[in-house]
């Protein structure tokens, strides 16, 4: 793995040198979307330049769009570990690939009242309104998977208590953008395989912080949007190949002649967008090693650089969490063991007794601290929690760009607050 030094990896952040009046920018906003390094401004402005085209034209620029394209597929199915690049998917943000996606499916899986779809109360919106429209349009029986809210985590049989020979759909998310658990999707996705649903893993709050391995959890689709992993506002969804080759799509008859997965991509991809993805993911490879040191984006770099990314972020949580849990009246809302850390992304939400999050945040931006209160789009797990009507929590997400120094400021801060 390469020595990690956070100093070098801000100093390729252009907004992190930002201050307003004076006062240096603190960015814990990074559930909500992250910064994004030079590479991915430069990607941008390259193919707004140059590769600026539509597809399928014998002129430069449009074969350079392509090349593009083709660059850009194959960089992210090395991101999911995807067997082939084909099973690679570009829009607009991972809500609206998944609207899209459960349309599909729901045709064509002939979803009807006789049917069931299993959801988490730990998922955001985006991985749980779609499926229930889709109830609510055929009839079919919602079933939850339900967390422990003194664990924040779920149970190992939690699964077993609702799957059944009529679940058609397993919506779960990879971690939890509220509680921060990442959780079991690997046996929870081997488990709805053998009865013979479809599992829908959300990678929103898992990719900016650990390897994804599509393979490994062994799911149908997977997605996440960029702009959660230092890149631009496009959502990256991965699709079985040989299930979407089954598949209906919504979309206009010339793409659907292409098949996978032009069919499943609805109209022109914006070709500064694809280039700054590439750009985020070459980002996260240059932070890692390769045996093959001629190759800029490859697997194995892609997963060093992320494990080097994870060890430093690692410690900041500890040193976020340690400081919380010793600051009278605030309460974690997740996993704080120390022994547990592995088991969480560094999404920490809190509540302050006596305290709204809406007040705690408002006064933590006056001393320009970037900080989200409510129910961040996490309707499911703030209601599990009761905390809808007292505001939801204050949520402090940390990312690799975070230091040591900023989380102190944070916790003193809070200190003086709570």
């Amino acid at each position: 793995m390469s020595g990690f030094s956070v100093e070098v990896a801000r100093a390729q952040f252009p907004s992190l040198s930002i201050k307003d009046e004076g006062k240096s920018r603190i960015y814990l906003d990074n559930p909500a979307g992250t910064q994004v390094p030079q590479r991915v401004i430069d990607r941008a402005c390259q193919a707004m330049i140059s590769q600026n085209a539509n597809l399928g034209g014998a002129f430069i620029t449009s074969r350079l769009a392509q090349e593009l394209v083709d660059q850009t597929r194959i960089a992210a199915a090395q991101f999911y570990n995807a067997p082939s690049p084909s099973e690679i998917m570009f829009g607009a943000n991972m809500t609206t690939m998944t609207l899209a996606m459960s349309r599909n499916l729901q045709k064509s899986l002939k979803i009807s009242k006789d049917d069931e779809i299993v959801l988490s109360r730990m998922d955001h919106d985006a991985n749980v309104a779609p499926w229930l429209h889709v109830a609510s349009d055929t009839g079919a029986t919602v079933k939850w998977l339900d967390f422990d809210p003194d664990t924040f985590e779920f149970a190992d049989d939690a699964l077993d208590k609702v799957l059944t020979e009529r679940t058609k759909i397993v919506a779960l998310g990879h971690a939890s953008n509220c509680t921060g658990t990442i959780n079991d999707v690997s046996a929870i996705c081997r488990k709805a395989r053998a009865a013979g649903a479809v599992t829908f893993v959300d990678a929103v709050q898992s990719a900016p912080h650990i390897p994804i391995d599509v393979q490994a959890i062994g799911c149908d689709f997977l997605v996440s949007s960029a702009y959660k992993w230092f890149g631009p506002h496009q959502g990256v969804m991965y699709g079985r190949r040989a299930l979407l080759e089954t598949l209906y799509s919504y979309n206009v008859r010339p793409a659907l002649e292409y098949g996978p997965p032009a069919a499943f991509e609805s109209g022109t991809a914006a070709r500064e967008t694809l280039a700054a993805t590439l750009g985020a993911i070459e980002y996260i490879a240059s932070h890692g090693e390769d045996q093959n040191h001629g190759v800029q984006v490859s697997r194995m770099r892609i997963v060093s650089g992320m494990n080097a990314l994870q060890e430093h972020e690692m410690t900041l949580t500890r040193q976020l969490i340690g400081g919380l849990t010793s600051i009278k009246g605030v309460k974690v809302r997740g996993i704080t063991s120390a022994n547990a850390m592995h088991r969480r992304v560094p999404t920490v939400s809190i509540t302050v007794e006596g305290k709204n999050p809406a007040d705690l945040a408002e006064a933590f931006a006056k001393d320009n601290i970037f900080l989200w209160s409510g129910h961040n789009y996490a309707l499911e797990p703030i209601n599990r929690m009761n905390l809808m009507d007292k505001g939801g929590v204050l949520r402090i997400g940390l990312a690799h760009y975070n230091t040591v120094d900023e989380v102190e400021t944070v916790l003193e801060r809070l200190e003086g607050l709570a």
